[in-house]
């Protein structure tokens, strides 16, 4: 499978880190390959160096003005002239997306994917994984979406929100079919 990862470049404490480490661990096991942002920093360097180090492969979706920070020896790297060709490209390799921590870049991308998945543009799987909580505040939100009408479809048929990676990866194996 080639999973999107959406998350930080930013540099984080371990309780962020561990979760996201772990996640990259069961990926590269499992011979899946990483469609990512291609930066070789913070957050997305951890899930980076996990797979790799797992056995799994790299595909980075880096954009122009920040291709000085891209991850040098993946097996495949394009580079986006902008951010909203990178998504694209990001989610046309993609079999399915996980949603991890990150800032504003990371809920845009999430949007994104969500807003395609209302409207049936999609039906790649995408799981946000809410690591330490940190997404109860938006999935408290999505919930108030759905209940106030603002969903013409079920939240369960847009996002699986999971807890722990093991259980973020198995619901993408399940999804799609893969033993």
């Amino acid at each position: 499978m080639n999973i999107c990862v959406f998350l930080s470049a930013a540099d984080l404490d371990d309780r962020y880190t561990g979760p996201a480490r772990e996640f990259a661990r069961l990926l590269g096991k499992g011979g899946h390959t990483l469609v990512w942002g291609g930066s070789d920093v913070g957050l997305m360097k951890v899930v980076a160096d996990g797979v790799e180090e797992a056995g799994g492969r790299l595909l980075g979706v880096s954009v122009e003005f920040l291709a000085a920070k891209a991850r040098p020896g993946v097996d495949r790297m394009v580079i986006a002239k902008d951010l909203a060709e990178r998504k694209r490209l990001l989610l046309e390799e993609a079999d399915a997306v996980v949603i991890m921590v990150g800032g504003t870049g990371t809920l845009d991308e999430a949007t994104e994917i969500l807003e395609l998945k209302k409207h049936g543009r999609t039906e790649k799987p995408v799981v946000l994984l809410n690591t330490a909580g940190f997404y109860d505040g938006l999935k408290e939100q999505f919930r108030r979406m759905e209940d106030e009408g603002f969903l013409p479809r079920p939240l369960t048929d847009l996002v699986f929100f999971a807890e722990e990676p093991v259980g973020a990866l198995a619901y993408l194996e399940e999804s799609l079919g893969v033993e």
